[in-house]
C-alpha cells in the first residue's frame, strides 16, 4: 500500500469533486466542510463518473441515472444503484490531498 498525492487542498472547492485520472480504476476526491473523501469514480449502476456528478448533503448523485451514493461511506443511497462504491483512506499533508492506494490499484506513469 501506498500514499499517493493526488492534488492541492485548493485545486478543490468546498462541495465539489476532483476526478483522479492518474490511476486505474479513477478515483473521485471531494471536498466537505472542510474534510476530503475519496471513492470510486465510476458508478456501481453504469459506467459513469461521479466527479461529475453533483455533491449535496454528503453524497454524490450519478448525473447519467441519478443513482445517490454516501461519500464517506460509499454506500448506496437510492436507486437504481444497489451496490456500494469503494472508498479509500485520506489524508492531507502539507496542502495536498493523498489517497492510500493498494495493489487493485494502478499508478499510471506521467
Amino acid at each position: 500500500m501506498s500514499w499517493l498525492k493526488v492534488c492541492a487542498v485548493s485545486d478543490i472547492e468546498d462541495g465539489e469533486a476532483h476526478k483522479v485520472d492518474s490511476v486505474r480504476p479513477p478515483i473521485a476526491v471531494y471536498h466537505l466542510d472542510g474534510e476530503f473523501f475519496a471513492t470510486a469514480d465510476t458508478c456501481s449502476h453504469a459506467d459513469s463518473s461521479l466527479s461529475e456528478g453533483y455533491v449535496e448533503d454528503g453524497e454524490v448523485e450519478c448525473v447519467w441515472h441519478f443513482a445517490k451514493f454516501c461519500i464517506r461511506t460509499g454506500a448506496a443511497k437510492s436507486l437504481p444503484a444497489t451496490e456500494p462504491i469503494r472508498t479509500y483512506e485520506v489524508k492531507v499533508e502539507d496542502g495536498h490531498v493523498h489517497v492510500l492506494l493498494d495493489a487493485s490499484v494502478i499508478a499510471i506513469p506521467a
